[in-house]
């Protein structure tokens, strides 16, 4: 049975260890006070988990272009959940790091010039940690701070990097630059990428409490990695009012957020897209990221991504009354829903030029396509 360190902010917190059972359990050291996930309140030292490795760290993993590179690289099977963070837990999202035993011999892995030896990154997109060199963005090496996560286009989709930097303008004109991920877009080697500045460092590259709603709702990831969408939106609202340290606030910006995510095309807003991170005065809702337009590419699924008030539901019948009535639901008064969609006709109205299309595009081109699903889904939505 394989085990591993559990580090909290690089202090030793725990162990993980597999289970003869085919589960995992995770053990508190003696002596320690600090929570180190919702789903692991210090008011217990041990905690089991029936079948392979516990939601919590399933979700510290990558998923995708990284996880194919990474289990390549170290010669582990890609559904080795404890295997790949045995070798790439070192530097995870958040606060929590994951080390083999002292005196563990792994197998010697093969030379890793891109996928960013001892550190992982989740998210199916393909994406590396980054440095500022020199010259321009680097991916990180096997030490120091990695303060920066570049993301890549696909093949398939050649268009991410532009949709997610034109999603975060737009999302930050109408919600408030504070409210979203700061960005640039700059070339790492060869490849053109969208940088993010990471949010869960802080200045020195201290580490910083993040978690993820599918962490927090330890959900399993799944096969196909469809455990994030196994939930519905209330279910976010009933984190935030348990979690987060200003529950009345952090439900009216998730409010805000939810509906400027279906004005600008977002069905993938998944419970991995939810987060609360630590600040001086406790648990918040994190910056929003990873913002895309999904309508604007063939064949996307046009549902949202979590069911809202019972059902699924489809974009083009996400109107203003479903989202007036989910206010409603998860404890916003109506003035306050009243005043939050008049808020978004303001900034809609603001927000315009930053998907104003360039003079020379056709109609079919990217920005009038994007701008055009933006304006009728602030015309049902809105009424604007």
């Amino acid at each position: 049975m394989r085990s591993a360190k559990v580090l909290f902010k690089d202090h030793l917190a725990g162990t993980l260890s597999e289970t003869l059972t085919g589960g995992t359990r995770f053990a508190y050291e003696r002596g320690w006070t600090e929570d180190i996930a919702c789903c692991y309140p210090v008011t217990r030292n041990e905690y089991d988990w029936p079948s392979g490795l516990h939601p919590f760290f399933q979700h510290l993993g990558p998923e995708g272009w990284l996880r194919e590179q990474q289990a390549r690289g170290a010669h582990v099977d890609g559904q080795d959940d404890l295997g790949l963070l045995l070798r790439y837990g070192s530097d995870c999202i958040g606060a929590v790091s994951v080390f083999p035993p002292e005196g563990t011999e792994l197998p010697a892995a093969a030379a890793e010039t891109t996928t960013n030896p001892g550190r992982t990154v989740s998210g199916i997109q393909k994406k590396l940690l980054v440095v500022r060199g020199r010259d321009g963005f680097v991916p990180a090496g096997a030490t120091g701070p990695a303060p920066y996560i570049a993301k890549f286009n696909s093949e398939s989709l050649p268009t991410l990097v532009r949709n997610e930097a034109l999603s975060l303008r737009w999302t930050g004109v109408v919600l408030g630059a504070r409210e979203v991920n700061e960005f640039q877009s700059a070339p790492v080697a060869d490849e053109y990428a969208l940088i993010v500045t990471r949010f869960d460092r802080g200045p020195k590259g201290e580490k910083l409490r993040l978690e993820d709603c599918a962490q927090i709702l330890a959900k399993p990831r799944g096969q196909d990695y469809g455990g994030k969408y196994d939930a519905a939106y209330e279910d976010v609202a009933m984190i935030i009012k348990s979690h987060s340290s200003r529950p009345v606030i952090d439900l009216q910006r998730f409010f805000h957020r939810l509906v400027a995510f279906a004005l600008v095309g977002n069905c993938d807003a998944h419970l991995k897209n939810f987060s609360l991170l630590e600040t001086p005065m406790g648990l918040r809702l994190s910056p929003a990221y990873d913002v895309l337009n999904t309508v604007i590419y063939d064949g996307f699924d046009q549902t949202l991504a979590l069911s809202i008030r019972g059902k699924q539901i489809n974009l083009g019948a996400a109107d203003g009354e479903l989202f007036r009535g989910f206010g409603r639901d998860i404890g916003l008064s109506d003035r306050v829903i009243d005043g939050t969609l008049q808020q978004l006709k303001r900034q809609v109205a603001k927000a315009v030029v930053v998907i104003k299309p360039p003079a020379a595009e056709g109609p079919d081109d990217f920005v009038t396509r994007y701008a055009e699903i933006v304006s009728n889904q602030c015309l049902r939505i809105l009424g604007e």
